[in-house]
């Protein structure tokens, strides 16, 4: 936990745990307050959990949430009215501490001079310049000149981002890159499986952000705030302005927890689990474990969502531990899924449902979702099956599994570059921007009608990259994506249906048949997941190295 210290009765830290909390009050703080909206980032724990902890340890927890790069005037009077009622000295916190500076930096403004605000931020580490610029530009940050410019600015440091970084620096080493991402940890996350059924640690899934950006490229550790494409401008949190020639916009998704009335409050407890978090993964193997009897349900929300048969393999994984310690028997497995077939893609569909009958799993499609109430056990459901008018079911268990609802995040969908979805609007082939000719997208962000995976990103970065280095020569796109995704299922402990398949459904065998049947359950396939692919994501992928993963040309006839 790191602490930064502004004054003598505000500091001002990162994203802390529950864990910190007796830590925080033995330092002297008297009270907390939340400066992020719950459910902003995979691995974050909610309010409640933060809350709860800070009770136990007798100091006060206040929740002030402000979206990444949009604090508002009424937001910094909130802020300062908190500071005046909470007892001090008060830590604030945020994904990195940056809006919450932000925030008091707003509330000085007035009574203290513009120095001096400043000098106080930069000793804690947080450069405010672009708020002094705000101050005096009548709260609008101007974007006419930046305070950093690049060839090429990358938003995003999860797969996409990072692989497509390595690709363009194998191409032309001598590119001038900045790669903007606030977090710390880049996660594996087709491994949150794996830790759900017991064959992964958790941290082989986990890797310091700074060990995986390629050599010479800049990292800018910030969130983005917005965009201004009319002036080739990113905006930062904390209103600082990144100046590009060309952008490639690749930040993921947002995992919509809230959307769920009553499931913040019970994540991690009350039998309520998703491998779709790092620190809830393990708590799915723990209940895999604990239950011997009662009903298990694992829901899917309606797409899109990344890695669309990953509810289904925390079913398989949970029953075939289950089936393996004779519990089997005992436990009534439903999968609850919002939409009307098991997958999306036919080939696949006999494989998956001859498991789904092995572990005598009920299928009840058009469930979805709705809300959760933990200390009773009930799931909500809203069913809405053809020709019928919608109704509500509420199911009880003794273990939920839940894939959450997913949509652009907030700056992405209130942006220039978003379509009326909120997704970034792009040509599926080319991956250039449909309105904005020096932007490419890529990753579970843009719009294409591709599967959201991680293989999908690993062939969109070399097109990304190909595309782009054709730009900056003056010549037309020569690489297009397919469409490609692959998701390998894990159907029993040892075994995988391997789904890989294009645009339209179309099947897109990595290997010839004889060697891996991807509609059939596979050991072979089991030892390309479980040994070969985290190797191939951390020492290929994320290295430029693009072994299977060549661009498709685009040919003249094309």
């Amino acid at each position: 936990m790191q602490v930064n210290n502004v004054t003598e009765a505000l500091s001002v830290s990162p994203q802390i745990t529950p864990q910190d909390v007796t830590k925080i009050r033995d330092a002297g703080f008297r009270a907390i307050i939340c400066n992020r909206p719950d459910a902003e980032g995979a691995d974050q724990p909610n309010f409640e959990e933060i809350e709860t902890a800070a009770k136990a340890a007798g100091i006060e927890a206040h929740y002030l949430p402000v979206t990444s790069g949009m604090v508002q005037d009424s937001d910094a009077a909130a802020f300062g009215q908190a500071l005046m009622e909470l007892p001090g000295p008060v830590l604030a916190y945020c994904r990195t501490g940056t809006r919450s500076a932000t925030l008091w930096s707003l509330t000085e403004a007035k009574r203290r001079p513009l120095s001096e605000i400043l000098a106080a931020t930069k000793a804690a580490g947080f450069d405010m310049t672009g708020v002094a610029r705000r101050i005096v530009n009548g709260g609008k940050t101007p974007t006419a000149s930046g305070d950093a410019a690049f060839d090429i600015v990358i938003v995003g440091g999860g797969a996409g981002g990072i692989a497509v970084a390595a690709s363009l620096k194998s191409r032309k080493p001598d590119l001038e890159i900045a790669l903007i991402d606030p977090t710390d940890i880049h996660y594996y996350q087709p491994g949150w499986t794996m830790v759900g059924g017991g064959i992964f640690e958790p941290a082989e899934t986990a890797k310091t952000m700074g060990s995986l950006i390629p050599r010479g490229v800049h990292w800018i550790k910030s969130a983005v705030a917005a965009f201004e494409p009319q002036d080739n401008a990113v905006i930062l949190d904390g209103c600082r302005v990144v100046k590009y020639d060309r952008l490639v916009v690749c930040p993921g998704l947002k995992l919509d927890w809230s959307a769920i009335d009553g499931l913040e409050d019970t994540l991690g407890r009350n039998g309520v689990t998703s491998n779709y978090r790092y620190d809830l993964a393990p708590y799915t193997w723990q209940l895999v474990q604990s239950v011997k009897a009662g009903r298990a349900i694992f829901t899917q929300p309606p797409m899109p969502i990344k890695c669309a048969g990953a509810p289904q393999k925390a079913l398989y994984l949970s029953a075939d531990h289950w089936c393996r310690n004779g519990a089997l028997g005992s436990i009534d497995i439903h999968f609850c899924n919002a939409g009307g077939v098991l997958f999306g893609v036919k080939d696949y569909v006999p494989a998956l449902q001859s498991y789904m009958d092995k572990y005598n799993a009920s299928l009840d499609f058009f469930h979805n979702l709705v809300a959760v109430d933990g200390p009773a056990r009930l799931a909500t459901f809203e069913v809405k099956k053809p020709d019928r008018d919608p109704e509500r079911v509420t199911m009880k268990f003794d273990m939920l599994h839940v894939c959450p609802p997913q949509t652009a995040p907030d700056f992405i969908r209130v942006s220039p570059l978003a379509d009326a979805s909120g997704w970034v609007d792009v040509d599926q082939a080319t991956l250039r921007h449909k309105r904005h000719d020096n932007i490419w997208s890529l990753g579970d962000v843009m719009n294409a009608p591709n599967a959201k995976t991680a293989a999908a990103a690993r062939k969109q970065a070399p097109v990304v990259a190909d595309n782009l280095v054709a730009d900056l020569e003056g010549r037309a796109a020569v690489a297009q994506y397919d469409g490609y995704g692959s998701c390998p299922l894990t159907v029993e402990r040892g075994k995988i249906v391997l789904a890989e398949f294009g645009y339209g459904g179309v099947m897109k065998p990595s290997f010839p048949k004889f060697v891996v049947d991807g509609t059939k359950p596979s050991r072979l396939a089991w030892l390309l997941k479980e040994k070969m692919l985290p190797p191939i994501y951390w020492k290929a992928m994320l290295r430029g190295h693009e072994w299977l993963a060549r661009p498709e040309k685009i040919t003249a006839a094309g």
